[in-house]
């Protein structure tokens, strides 16, 4: 069973990381998404709330036979993918400032464990602009985020900033 992990802090599930989500689904049997708990970030919804948004939105994503879980994790990504069995790590990538980073990050991945591969999806073209910091800052200066996230997620997002 070849398992992939698509980490992120998804703060909040936006559409481009659906899209993501989607589209990793048809490489590999076993799709764990990785939920970060990242305290640095000070994330706007708890970590329940989002493995409740990512749950509620691969429940929608079916059809293609890939079994799809979420694992909230606090340890480095590569001990993560290690415990899940993931022998691929999956990242979206939307610039090429997102590049810089990420090949940093698979240099030193490499470094701790050659046995764990990276692989890159760029984002959907109609998804490139999305980033959830921005889509929280247009919500809470009472923005459209409709074309941005799922509507249970815009829904939240707009309880939040109620």
């Amino acid at each position: 069973m070849r398992t992939g992990l698509y980490p992120g802090t998804f703060d909040p599930v936006t559409l481009g990381h659906r899209d993501i989500i989607k589209r990793a689904s048809t490489l590999v049997d076993r799709l764990v998404i990785g939920v970060a708990i990242n305290r640095d970030k000070g994330p706007l919804f708890t970590l329940e709330e989002r493995v409740a948004m990512i749950e509620d939105e691969c429940a929608k994503l079916s059809g293609n036979g890939c079994e799809i879980v979420v694992h909230p994790f606090e340890n480095l990504l590569i001990d993560c993918a290690a415990d899940v069995g993931a022998k691929t790590i999956i990242r979206g990538l939307r610039a090429v400032s997102d590049f810089e980073y990420e090949f940093q990050m698979v240099g030193m991945n490499r470094a701790m464990n050659a046995d764990i591969e990276t692989v890159f999806l760029m984002a959907d073209a109609g998804h490139q602009a999305i980033a959830s910091k921005l889509v929280k800052e247009i919500a809470r200066l009472g923005g459209d985020i409709s074309k941005f996230v799922p509507t249970a997620v815009a829904e939240k997002l707009l309880q939040k900033f109620a």
